[in-house]
């Protein structure tokens, strides 16, 4: 198990600068489709709106309410995700939880910031407020797929 030294080195500068950046981190005023995911273990939570034109995201904003460590990965899903499809989401969504979870490479380009989270594998119950905002995406780019499917 770590040691109280290793949780606050968790919590390095390159994380802080990170969850200090202000990145889309405003509600859409017309969101194609908007999601919510919380972490039931700290209770941080992210809500994502975004706009989808083709099949690709266009527009993103989001309202953060988490800890250091979802502030920094949705500062870092936020510089990345315009211009990305579904297929790409889900993409980065499985290397961020296989990065965290068995230890994994780190997400491909333009995700690939998400590297300082790596330390964060070690922390079990740090993961799910990490992996928030690209849920939340997630949800909200299923939820127009689903929508178009059935329409």
């Amino acid at each position: 198990m770590p040691s109280e030294t290793d949780l606050i080195k968790l919590y390095s500068d390159k994380i802080l600068q990170m969850a200090a950046q202000p990145i889309y981190r405003e509600r859409l005023v017309e969101p194609d489709a908007s999601a919510t995911k919380r972490s039931p273990l700290c209770g941080s939570a992210i809500t994502v709106d975004i706009v989808v034109k083709d099949g690709f995201i266009t527009h993103y904003g989001q309202d953060v309410r988490a800890c250091a460590l979802g502030q920094a990965s949705s500062t870092i899903v936020g510089k990345a995700i315009i211009g990305c499809s579904l297929t790409e989401v889900r993409k980065v969504y499985e290397e961020l939880k296989g990065m965290l979870e068995n230890n994994g490479p780190i997400p491909s380009k333009p995700f690939d910031d998400l590297y300082m989270l790596k330390p964060a594998s070690e922390y079990k119950n740090r993961h799910a407020s990490i992996l928030l905002a690209i849920e939340a995406t997630l949800a909200a780019f299923t939820k127009i797929e689903d929508d178009n499917r059935f329409s």
